[in-house]
């Protein structure tokens, strides 16, 4: 199991073919099956200080999604949160899990409301961790690289790398280290990488949460909202209205912490979630 110690060596060891490509897995502990989906533009590593909490208690899934970290897009395949979700419920099926519990990032709260809502995948229980579902939530920052991708395609690398390494670094309220900013900025690395980054960049819509939001009143699994206080890219106020549209959703918040949440805090995220998703015991750990 990774530490932040143990930064650069995190990777998943097993590889799905799925329709859009190859997957990077990788499952860990035993119990109640849990789904982890990162965000844009993280990949599993933002997971592996809380793998380490859940899997005492839980097996852990965790997977790289399209086109981020270890997993490989075919040909022609847009990274988009349509895929994705499509994705994760061939890897649900894969797993052969029946009723697992879904907890997503970023757009990888979009990722599992729209597998659960649109894909039909059942859930015990959902968390959405500062998760990018009730639009508009592109940040200034994307949605310029939208405007402007072949500009930001065509870029000398080096000068594209300090960008989003410097962008990369205001995901978190704590200060990265240069081991744990090195482990985010890996999959995006070189020309190969600079090109994945404006492909999944081009790819975010909020189209394609636009049908997740129209049902979320039809949620009736059992939802927390969890958000870091000081999350400079999805204000906390968008984890209120998210909150508020779901039935009976939970709603909490952890200080100190930004968006990356599960990096600036994975000890109290991942307390969060066991309280959440059980067993009762963990709660007063």
């Amino acid at each position: 199991m990774s530490t932040c110690a143990e930064a650069t060596t995190w990777r998943l060891p097993q590889r799905v073919r799925v329709s859009g490509g190859e997957v990077a897995t990788g499952v860990w502990g035993e119990g109640p099956p849990v789904v982890l989906v990162h965000g844009t533009p993280a990949w599993s590593f933002l997971w592996r200080d809380v793998v380490a909490e859940l899997a005492g208690h839980h097996t852990v899934h965790v997977w790289d999604m399209l086109g981020f970290g270890e997993s490989i897009a075919d040909p022609g395949v847009t990274p988009s949160i349509a895929r994705q979700a499509r994705t994760l419920a061939e890897l649900v099926e894969h797993w052969g899990l029946d009723e697992p519990s879904l907890v997503g990032h970023d757009i990888g709260g979009g990722v599992v409301l729209r597998a659960h809502l649109l894909e039909a995948v059942p859930v015990r229980g959902l968390a959405l961790v500062d998760a990018a579902v009730i639009g508009p939530w592109n940040t200034t920052f994307t949605e310029h690289m939208q405007r402007h991708a072949e500009v930001y395609r065509t870029m000398p690398e080096h000068v594209f790398g300090d960008i989003v390494a410097a962008r990369l670094r205001t995901a978190t309220h704590r200060p990265m280290s240069e081991d744990v900013a090195a482990g985010y900025l890996a999959p995006w690395a070189g020309a190969a990488g600079q090109g994945r980054w404006i492909d999944q960049v081009a790819a975010v819509s909020c189209e394609d949460t636009r049908e997740v939001v129209a049902r979320l009143d039809r949620i009736t699994a059992p939802t927390l909202v969890l958000w870091g206080e000081r999350d400079e890219w999805l204000a906390p106020s968008a984890g209120d209205r998210l909150a508020a549209a779901i039935p009976g959703a939970r709603r909490e918040t952890i200080e100190a912490a930004g968006h990356f949440l599960p990096e600036d805090a994975p000890r109290r995220t991942a307390r969060a979630l066991l309280r959440h998703l059980g067993p009762a015991s963990a709660a007063g750990r």
